[in-house]
């Protein structure tokens, strides 16, 4: 559904895309995961149309998009970070002037907007004027504007940012039955749990505009994700001779790798800390996942050494 090759984008100086390749395929969510600057939103707005790429391919459905972005308008349901909505129109009024815009029209369009705020909670809302919904009201309409035409594929910034857990449950759930319907889904998020939950297809890991990682979750966890063993300490760590790969997590801890079990690996780093041992607050065991992952990837930005 999606086809992405060699994509490059600069700011000025400021490099946020470098030869990123992506395939989404109908009826699979691949989750973009990356620190703040990685490019994730620079990649889907170029997707979206919204910007154009320095250099790269981009093909839709089997048409390429690179130069004509509105040959895919309509196959694509585009969900930023920043709440769209119009706040001095009803809930009805927006579903129904964005259900124009993609092109429905009398019975359909009222079908689909009864649909859709049925499965997004919206029903007893459909009165209500924008500027008085609530933050994840906001949001789910936000959402269920974008999936009004049925889009064959969904391209979703931060979709669960700013809200309460019922809300961000609920859309996790609509995504992963928009996805089993046959949608194609990019899903840029900075929760790692999110991506578990929806059991992404694909996982891209962007670091400093290119793709670092990529692939299923369980093919990540066992080719990088390895255990290791959180150090806290009551304030800064002490200075302390560590195995090769250790790394600062905030400002009071430290993640040591396991090359054995973890167990095995806090026990003798507890019989070597000596006099330091009286500042340890906390130990804890940490098994392979999509965090460890992550961190493994994005290791050198952690710990200062990476660009920006």
């Amino acid at each position: 559904m999606l086809r992405i090759r060699n994509v490059h984008k600069n700011y000025g100086d400021v490099r946020a895309l470098s030869g990123v390749d992506l395939e989404v395929d109908s009826g699979n969510i691949v989750a973009l995961l990356g620190p703040n600057g990685a490019g994730k939103t620079t990649l889907v707005s170029i997707v979206a149309g919204l910007r154009k790429p320095d250099q790269g391919q981009l093909w839709i459905d089997g048409t390429e998009t690179t130069d004509r972005p509105q040959l895919a308008q309509r196959q694509i349901g585009f969900a930023p970070q920043e709440v769209g909505i119009y706040p001095t129109m009803s809930v009805r009024d927006n579903l129904r002037f964005f259900g124009e815009l993609n092109g429905l029209r009398r019975q359909r369009l009222r079908t689909r907007i009864a649909e859709v705020a049925e499965a997004f909670s919206l029903t007893d809302l459909l009165d209500r004027k924008g500027r008085n919904l609530s933050g994840g009201e906001a949001r789910r309409l936000h959402t269920a504007m974008i999936v009004l035409h049925s889009p064959p594929l969904l391209l979703l910034d931060e979709p669960t940012a700013g809200v309460d857990v019922q809300t961000r449950n609920q859309l996790l759930h609509l995504i992963r039955s928009l996805a089993e319907e046959g949608s194609a889904v990019v899903y840029s998020t900075h929760y790692l749990h999110e991506v578990e939950e929806l059991e992404a297809s694909t996982v891209a890991i962007l670091v400093s505009g290119g793709i670092a990682a990529s692939g299923s979750i369980p093919h990540l966890i066992g080719a990088l994700g390895g255990a290791s063993v959180d150090l806290r300490f009551s304030g800064a760590p002490p200075e302390l001779d560590l195995p090769e790969g250790t790394i600062p997590v905030g400002a009071d801890t430290l993640r040591v790798p396991a090359e054995d079990s973890p167990a095995i690996t806090a026990a003798s780093l507890l019989q070597s800390l000596d006099g330091a041992g009286s500042q340890l607050r906390e130990v804890k065991l940490r098994q392979p996942s999509l965090e460890s992952v992550f961190l493994a990837v994005t290791s050198d930005l952690i710990s200062g050494d990476g660009a920006p």
